[in-house]
């Protein structure tokens, strides 16, 4: 699945934030809420964009509460709400004033971008994860946004597979459910 190179990393980056900056559980271990929210935010966004900057501790706050409304987005779609998922990315676009405007920067070609200049870090990437994960649900694509399905995991993904079928976070999740399932197969 690809929408464009823009798109497909805004949401890439909407998962790392979720991830990396809410709370809850993550690969079967309880997963606190960063001590430090710039160096997390920054890790999410340099998992997308390995050159990206570093990120002060009042970005990555904001961020921080950014990725608590995009994590509402993913938790909507795994309960099978789309139209909740559409009204809260619809809130994010109202709110950060999202819009396209072509940008060249960086030695790049001219590519879309989703949020005007001179606004926040926060605010720019609530525009463009908003605006990808509009793009998302607005295709039939929707029900590839999702939450782990690993028992004491809560981290969110997007599944890019050519069928559609993933529902873990990661690797490491999938091979825990998979060694769970194969011990109880054999105490049987």
């Amino acid at each position: 699945m690809d929408y464009n190179s823009h798109t497909d990393g805004v949401v890439r980056v909407a998962v790392a934030l979720v991830n990396e900056l809410t709370p809850g559980e993550r690969h079967g271990r309880d997963f606190p809420a960063p001590e430090h929210a710039g160096a997390a935010a920054g890790a999410g966004l340099r998992a997308v964009y390995p050159a990206y900057r570093e990120v002060t501790e009042a970005e990555g706050a904001e961020l921080a509460r950014v990725a608590a409304r995009l994590r509402e987005v993913f938790t909507a779609v795994a309960d099978g709400d789309i139209d909740a998922a559409a009204l809260r990315v619809n809130a994010l676009l109202e709110e950060t004033h999202a819009r396209p405007m072509l940008e060249r920067h960086d030695g790049e070609p001219w590519h879309l971008h989703f949020h005007g200049s001179g606004g926040t870090l926060a605010g720019d990437w609530a525009a463009s994860c908003a605006t990808g994960l509009a793009i998302v649900l607005g295709s039939e694509f929707s029900d590839r946004l999702g939450v782990c399905t690993a028992p004491h995991c809560d981290r969110v993904y997007v599944d890019v597979s050519r069928n559609g079928t993933r529902r873990f976070c990661s690797t490491a999740c999938q091979n825990r459910v998979k060694t769970a399932a194969f011990r109880a197969r054999s105490k049987e």
